[in-house]
């Protein structure tokens, strides 16, 4: 008999409720049990990024931990950045407008990990911004506009754009 869990979390600010296995990953359970596909699988080994999500505020793989281990926490997955009128957050728009996205395949991860490095971070030079986007892969874009929206947010973030 598998063992099932009743895990209750706070997920975009909604609270939400699965029964999954002691050994589902958080990744599968958003995707499978709550719906939230935005939330990519790539390499399943926490190397790309693309699962990335905030929980209680730190970006984390979330193909890496267990769902049971999310228990009680607060989780903000990509659908979550964007206000809920439908506009585009300021880190989408800037992705878009600066060309860091192509296939799209990792934009959630980037989209979770740069609004979590802007919190920590309000101002990074370029170097930060390297190496805090360092943990997400991107085989299309070659970084430049990724990097680029990131500076494009912060400066409109300090009233300098």
């Amino acid at each position: 008999m598998t063992d099932v869990i009743e895990v209750t979390l706070t997920v975009n600010g909604a609270p939400r409720r699965a029964v999954v296995e002691a050994r589902k990953t958080l990744a599968d359970t958003l995707r499978e049990d709550l719906g939230l596909t935005g939330t990519h699988l790539g390499c399943e080994h926490g190397v790309c990024g693309a699962c990335t999500v905030l929980l209680d505020g730190e970006a984390v793989r979330s193909c890496l931990m267990f769902a049971v281990q999310a228990d009680g926490a607060d989780v903000v997955t990509v659908e979550g950045m964007a206000p809920a009128d439908g506009q585009l957050s300021d880190v989408q728009q800037a992705m878009h407008e600066c060309h860091g996205l192509q296939c799209g395949f990792c934009t959630p991860g980037f989209v979770v990990s740069i609004a979590a490095l802007l919190e920590r971070d309000p101002d990074p030079d370029d170097a930060a911004i390297r190496d805090g986007l360092s943990g997400n892969l991107c085989r299309c874009t070659g970084y430049q506009g990724i990097v680029k929206a990131v500076r494009a947010v912060a400066a409109v973030r300090r009233g300098q754009q």
